[in-house]
């Protein structure tokens, strides 16, 4: 199987993968520098990781009239039968401000995803992580676990089985959001298990530029402490700079893990030129390899 990069035309941003009944998808933001004309997201769907159908306007935004700017950075998951989109809105600077972290759902992995708590569903500041970059990770025995945040400053929650709110991070404690920051962290977590490894990645740099990058860390644990191994994606000359902000899949048949992610323009400055592409990624043993950018 041949990956052209990037896989779809036009500007998108913050992938978050999953695969559905053998069918694959991607969330994205549509990257418009612009956050007042950024109002709503795209997915995309593929049977073969070559040829995607797009699927526009996936939210009904009548159901969120608090937002109004600034619709980025989708998490996806599906639960007893539904289908969950958390998102980021309004890019928010202070409590004050209404918007943050919202949540959505859906009977189908495309939508249409109809608003779920008529509010944002973090809409404050909490340990100093702006409500931004959410990513949904669903362990072996089911618990999901919403990761997030900006600022330099990254949270982790565990979602209820209703999905409407939270639940204590353990039997013996009534903490409901820690603080997991990382080393080097700004943005972007994501989160994958392998062979009883908990592998945490995150984006640091500016997103605005070449900076951008991938960061990793491994724990026996979904709370950590992850600390810093390396960077596992960066700029690679001549193919594309300012690689980041990615999900990724898994497929089984082989144990082959793919990394979906953003990536720039060599000496392009325009801040919402943004690409969706996949690559391989080599996890195991308790390390991620640095990833090989292809066309």
């Amino acid at each position: 199987m041949k990956i052209n990069n990037p896989i779809v035309p036009g500007w998108y941003a913050d992938p978050e993968a999953r695969t559905y009944e053998g069918k694959h998808w991607i969330y994205a933001t549509r990257s418009i520098t612009e956050y007042t004309m950024q109002m709503n997201l795209d997915a995309f769907s593929s049977d073969d990781l070559v040829h995607w159908d797009r699927h526009e306007g996936i939210i009904e935004m009548t159901d969120f009239p608090w937002i109004w700017r600034a619709v980025w950075a989708p998490t996806h998951i599906e639960h007893n039968g539904k289908y969950y989109l958390v998102f980021a809105s309004n890019d928010i600077q202070a409590d004050d401000e209404i918007g943050g972290l919202e949540i959505a759902v859906a009977d189908r992995p495309e939508g249409p995803y109809r608003g779920y708590l008529g509010k944002p569903l973090v809409g404050r500041f909490i340990h100093r992580a702006q409500p931004i970059d959410p990513h949904l990770f669903k362990d072996d025995d089911g618990t999901i676990y919403l990761y997030y945040g900006g600022w330099g400053h990254c949270n982790v929650a565990r979602m209820n089985d209703e999905m409407n709110g939270f639940v204590p991070l353990s039997a013996d404690s009534d903490e409901i959001f820690r603080s997991i920051t990382p080393e080097g962290y700004v943005e972007g977590p994501c989160m994958l298990k392998k062979d009883g490894l908990y592998y945490f990645m995150w984006s640091m740099g500016g997103w605005t530029n070449g900076t951008y990058c991938v960061a990793y860390g491994v724990s026996d644990s979904p709370f950590g402490p992850f600390e810093n191994k390396g960077t596992i994606l960066e700029k690679q000359e001549p193919i594309a700079d300012g690689p980041g902000h990615h999900g990724y899949l898994h497929l089984p048949e082989n144990d082959e893990w793919l990394i979906v992610y953003h990536r720039r323009i060599i000496g392009d400055t325009e801040p919402g030129h943004r690409r969706l592409c996949i690559d391989r990624m080599r996890i195991g043993g308790g390390t991620i390899h640095p990833v090989v950018m292809t066309v």
